[in-house]
């Protein structure tokens, strides 16, 4: 089992334009690829056991292998930890895991296999829209934040 790293990430730009980078634990393959460990909070488009190749050059990322994780952030207007009681045992009981947990913001992963449906439900069963929303992290094209990226139709099509 190799060691895990921290790695740096391009996440984008904060209100004065200067780059902010996000730092991921990983495990660094033979080939220099990178295997994330958690999913991220903030770079878009890849979750927890995501095979990605790194340009140490801008701390860009390509996409090399899905692991069929979504990544859900819920953020939150006040403490998180009311939330977390709510969402994080009927997250796990469908094989989810609270990746990150900070006062206003708790990062999941769990397998697609599980059903947007199902999973939409239990997270719309507990935020309120008001004082705190949810959103999916690798689901969306990052440019656009609406189209699908579809990267689960082979993962659920029958065998």
């Amino acid at each position: 089992m190799t060691a895990l790293q921290i790695i740096e990430l391009f996440a984008g730009t904060n209100a004065d334009g200067e780059p902010v980078v996000e730092r991921l634990q990983v495990r660094i393959n033979e080939d220099d690829s990178c295997q994330l460990v958690r999913s991220p909070a903030f770079i878009k488009g890849i979750a927890s056991g995501d095979t990605i190749k790194v340009n140490k050059d801008d701390q860009q990322f390509e996409l090399l292998k899905r692991s069929g994780n979504l990544a859900v952030r819920v953020f939150c207007r006040g403490d998180s930890t009311a939330l977390s009681d709510q969402l994080t045992p009927q997250l796990e009981k469908l094989g989810g895991e609270l990746d990150m947990e900070s006062p206003r913001l708790l990062v999941y992963s769990i397998h697609v296999s599980c059903g947007f449906e199902t999973i939409e439900q239990i997270l719309n069963s507990v935020c309120d829209g008001a004082n705190s929303v949810w959103y999916y992290g690798n689901v969306y094209d990052p440019n656009d934040g609406q189209t699908p990226l579809n990267w689960w139709q082979d993962i659920l099509k029958p065998e």
